[in-house]
């Protein structure tokens, strides 16, 4: 190999690693593309406006539990009790709008008491986590189950249904366009305002080093305390998501998602050992895993056998996506 030869490939392997360091969640955009591709090869449905636009709808709330966890992944930090939050905040507004009347005060009035909840309960886990000096992961799977048996008192049985108001709205539409894509600009908007926020930042220098931001004088305890806060606040968000588009509450809906929102972060190109996340990644973590499901459906797999393979695929797209992160990063 020539030195020019080389030259070239160090410049290009250094403009790679550029570009990651400004765009992380590039690999997952690659994977996102080419899983729509494979979606339309299967099934050229799958990529109609109707069909994209329920794709969203129905995993808008995966994308907000990905983006509640991002911010405590910022922090070195993880959160297991997240899904368990949604499926609290998911029960107590079903039940709070069908005692109140379900109508447009009532459904206002819940969903401001579901977001109160969210950050109550992410406000616990950072005491829990941050002030006692818990392990995360053990001290949040302990809420989650105090949060799930919560959910279980207000609502033991799945299925009651949520007012007309609520969920023909999320999927209605709004001067012709779906309803869902306003959700998603106001949470564009949300995580813009909160990017030109120090939080963010003072999240990642916690994570990147928690011993050196202490000793520059950043309040370690406050700043953790408030990623579980905002872990909350998105946890909330997700619920009301989710519960728009089953039209109905369950206790022990959230139960799964919250595995799947820790795989959409790192799918994301965001590091578990944080200093290093990314939000819009981590929306592509939670459409990927998204698109895998409807392509495992649309394969034609057996029913026994889905849960199986949508494992696998979703095992293999991590891999993918971490090994090309690293080596590009490398």
């Amino acid at each position: 190999m020539t030195p020019t030869t080389t030259e070239t490939l160090r410049s290009r392997a250094g403009g790679l690693k550029l570009w990651l360091e400004r765009y992380p969640f590039l690999p997952a955009l690659i994977i996102v593309v080419a899983l729509l591709a494979l979606n339309g090869a299967f099934s050229p449905n799958s990529l109609s406006y109707r069909s994209l636009t329920g794709l969203l709808s129905t995993y808008m709330a995966l994308i907000m539990l990905a983006i509640a966890q991002t911010y405590v992944v910022s922090a070195g930090d993880i959160d297991l009790s997240a899904g368990a939050t949604l499926s609290l905040v998911n029960v107590a507004i079903v039940v709070l709008m069908e005692k109140w009347g379900g109508g447009a005060g009532a459904v206002v009035g819940a969903m401001l008491s579901g977001i109160l909840l969210g950050l109550i309960c992410g406000v616990i886990n950072g005491i829990v986590v941050a002030t006692l000096r818990l392990q995360a992961i053990v001290a949040t799977f302990a809420t989650s189950i105090f949060f799930t048996g919560i959910a279980l008192y207000v609502m033991p049985v799945a299925g009651t249904p949520a007012p007309a108001l609520f969920w023909r709205t999320y999927g209605g539409r709004l001067l012709g366009l779906p309803f869902v894509f306003y959700v998603l600009a106001a949470l564009a908007l949300l995580l813009f305002l909160l990017s030109r926020t120090r939080l963010v930042t003072q999240l990642l220098a916690v994570g990147d080093d928690q011993q050196a931001a202490y000793q520059t004088g950043l309040p370690v305890v406050l700043v953790r305390v408030k990623g579980y806060a905002l872990c909350g606040l998105f946890s909330a968000l997700a619920a009301f998501c989710l519960t728009g588009d089953t039209a109905s509450g369950d206790p022990l809906v959230g139960g799964k998602m919250t595995l799947y929102s820790v795989a959409a972060v790192v799918l994301g190109g965001s590091a578990l050992a944080g200093g290093w996340t990314t939000v819009v990644g981590s929306l592509l973590g939670a459409l990927t895993i998204g698109l895998v499901n409807s392509l495992v459906f649309f394969m034609g797999t057996p029913s026994e056998w889905q849960n199986f393979v949508q494992g696998l695929a979703i095992l293999l797209v991590l891999m993918a996506g971490v090994l090309a992160g690293r080596r590009a990063r490398a």
